[in-house]
């Protein structure tokens, strides 16, 4: 089984992020506690209490002290047991891993995610993110260092208006840096973000197709050519060194999110947080074992949602979807009920059956999404 913790608060705000967090830490203990609260609460949502991999994401979850991070795991492990070779990962940004602070965290977790986003200091600012070039090129030697061998770096391309050599000095650098694990992402512009603003009022253009196309061509050429294995869109890995828990949402085992806005999944229903701080530690104050009742929303999955999940998720993977697989969820024939689309995305050089199961090839990868929407059953 699996744990996410979400932990909503940064330092500043990045312009294109529009994942739910705060950058007033004011309330930070008390959702802290509310969150450890709600772990006792919920350990019986999974099937069973043993868990494989923990993962802290948020906003930026390398803002813990050690006192909140103890607080968690005394919770997690007074209601679950947590296997000896579990995967346990920490976002964390450049400019949090200092030396002492990595020495305190090696205590807690043995996965670093670490958000780089780009090695160019202009870039940075542009963001807005709170690190340096400098600070994003050091922070992986001071980690290992301090004893992390299992890192991945995150980075984005499809950036506008910037050097054409950019995106291929990030990826040198990031090559240079020999983690097992990268993680690239094309930068989408969300409408509730400074970047979404700036564009609704005409001062910023969106990143065009063919730039993030080129880009993504680039990526794979270069982290392929260099022993990384592609097994996600957004994912490269050294062999044997896949993100676990991630792999786990990708393949649609059971997970427990714990915090505002966090998702949980059990198999047949999906659970969501409330995404406001304030709310969320009200209700967690007034719930109680008994009652159950923490601030969330849960939707029953049909059929037709199992389907279209495992399509949206796992055509994204070297595993592909298993045509079995679809059958059984969807309780008929997919190939039958699906014949027309099929057909027309494996036309279209963008989707392929091999041995059982459905992939996308190489020219398919640029359009998972689209691919994925065209297969979607009612």
């Amino acid at each position: 089984m699996h744990l996410y913790l979400h932990i909503p608060f940064c330092k500043q705000a990045c312009h294109y992020c529009d994942f739910h967090f705060s950058t007033n830490q004011t309330l930070k203990a008390e959702l802290v506690a509310a969150m450890a609260h709600e772990i006792h609460l919920r350990a019986d949502y999974l099937p069973t209490r043993h868990l494989e991999t923990i993962y802290f994401g948020g906003g930026t979850p390398s803002l813990l002290t050690e006192a909140e991070l103890a607080q968690l795991f005394d919770a997690i492990h007074q209601q679950f047991t947590v296997a000896p070779q579990a995967e346990i990962t920490l976002e964390a940004n450049p400019d949090d891993l200092l030396p002492d602070k990595l020495t305190m965290l090696r205590r807690y977790v043995n996965r670093l995610s670490v958000g780089i986003q780009t090695f160019d200091e202009s870039t940075l600012r542009w963001m807005n993110r709170a690190h340096t070039a400098t600070e994003a090129k050091q922070c992986v030697r001071l980690a290992r260092e301090a004893g992390f061998d299992n890192l991945s770096v995150d980075l984005i391309y499809g950036i506008p208006n910037r050097a054409e050599d950019r995106w291929q000095a990030d990826l040198e650098q990031a090559l240079a840096l020999d983690v097992p694990h990268i993680s690239a992402y094309s930068l989408t512009i969300e409408p509730n973000t400074a970047f979404g603003r700036r564009q609704q009022k005409g001062k910023l253009q969106p990143t065009e197709d063919s730039l993030a196309a080129e880009h993504f061509e680039q990526l794979v050429h270069a982290l392929t050519g260099a022993g990384y294995e592609h097994y996600e869109i957004a994912n490269f890995a050294k062999p044997g060194c896949y993100a676990r828990h991630n792999s786990a949402y990708w393949q649609r085992r059971p997970y427990l999110g714990i915090g505002p806005a966090a998702h949980s999944y059990n198999g047949h229903s999906r659970q969501y947080n409330v995404a406001h701080n304030p709310r969320y530690i009200t209700g967690l104050r007034k719930a109680t074992l008994h009652s159950g009742q923490i601030p969330a929303e849960r939707e029953e999955l049909t059929p037709a949602d199992q389907v279209n999940e495992y399509l949206l998720t796992g055509l994204r993977t070297k595993w592909g979807c298993r045509i079995e697989e679809l059958n059984h969820l969807l309780g008929s024939d997919f190939l039958a009920v699906n014949r027309l689309a099929v057909e027309k995305l494996q036309t279209a050089g963008w989707l392929l059956i091999d041995k059982g199961v459905l992939r996308l090839t190489e020219a398919g990868k640029l359009f998972a999404d689209r691919v994925a929407a065209e297969l979607f059953v009612d």
